[in-house]
């Protein structure tokens, strides 16, 4: 394997990798909200 297929794979295995976590905190933090809604206080005047 020379070296510029070498830096494509680590780039895309890079960037995969990336997108990958950033989804799953997504999914993570959006089950968080379902199990967990915000209470919304009214306020009094």
């Amino acid at each position: 394997m020379d070296k510029f297929t070498f830096g494509i794979t680590m780039l895309l295995v890079g960037m995969g990798g990336t997108i990958l976590t950033l989804a799953l905190i997504s999914v993570l933090i959006t089950l968080l909200k379902k199990i967990f809604p915000l209470k919304n206080e009214e306020t009094k005047d």
